[in-house]
């Protein structure tokens, strides 16, 4: 694959499609899911002195959910995604802070 093609597969992967899904309908309701996405791409190419012939490509790609849009008759509102593990690690990170400033305030003392 050279680098071309993989710049053309990574704006074909990187369209609106990837950040709205496909509205549903149930009782009335719309809802709109939309995710972040975000990529990157890299290649190169040419000879490396004394090793021959070098070439290379690479792209990623990654999505997350945020919300979704609820359209109820004519009123649209946003109603965000709850990332559970995210929670879960700010809440440990905020225990670990806890647990070192006591520590330091305990060792201060003695």
């Amino acid at each position: 694959m050279n680098v071309d093609e993989m710049l053309t597969g990574a704006r074909d992967a990187m369209t609106v499609k990837r950040v709205f899904g496909d509205p549903y309908e149930k009782n009335g309701v719309t809802v709109v899911p939309a995710a972040k996405v975000f990529g990157g791409a890299g290649g190169g190419g040419g000879e490396a002195e004394g090793q021959g012939k070098g070439s290379g490509s690479g792209f990623g790609l990654s999505a997350r959910p945020v919300g979704a849009y609820v359209v109820r008759g004519d009123q649209v509102s946003w109603q965000p995604a709850v990332d559970v593990n995210r929670i879960i690690v700010g809440a440990g990170l905020i225990a670990l802070a806890a647990i070192l400033t006591v520590r330091t305030a305990l060792k201060a003392r003695g």
